[in-house]
């Protein structure tokens, strides 16, 4: 069902080893589903929402993706600044998804402390890169199925 599909993950390696954590977590479930991938990085979590809007309207006569995956990790600093990139980034992409109808599996994580990233981004864990990966592709099977019967 969801071969020949091919899915854009976007993401902020600010972090370096918790993102590359979350991509191991997504690629090993687009890898058993064989959906195809392509991997971009941006700065930062505020620029991964732009960045998927930009290639949902550079392509959308191909439709060369069928589905997106953000990831990141935004971890609580001494200023306000965590709070508003964890609730922009958020807000952007659900905004995007709702408003184009685009698959998007969000798993930029907003924690606490670094020990909580690690432990969210653990491949043999909690990882939420794979819960993206799978919300993504649940999106995608139920956008691709919808039956007016």
């Amino acid at each position: 069902m969801l071969k020949n599909k091919k899915v854009l993950l976007v993401c902020s390696p600010y972090y370096k080893k918790i993102t590359e954590n979350l991509v191991a977590g997504a690629l090993k479930v687009l890898k058993s589903n064989s959906v195809e991938y392509k991997i971009i990085n941006v700065p930062g979590a505020l620029e991964i929402a732009p960045l998927i809007k930009i290639y949902s309207e550079k392509l959308p006569q191909n439709n060369f993706f069928d589905g997106f995956i953000a990831l990141g990790c935004v971890i609580r600093g001494e200023t306000y600044h965590f709070e508003i990139v964890s609730n922009e980034s958020a807000r952007a992409l659900n905004e995007l998804s709702i408003t184009y109808s685009l698959p998007i599996g969000n798993g930029i994580l907003t924690v606490e402390n670094k020990g909580q990233a690690m432990e969210r981004s653990d491949p043999a864990k909690l990882n939420k890169g794979a819960g993206a990966a799978l919300a993504c592709l649940s999106l995608i099977k139920h956008k691709n199925n919808i039956s007016y019967e």
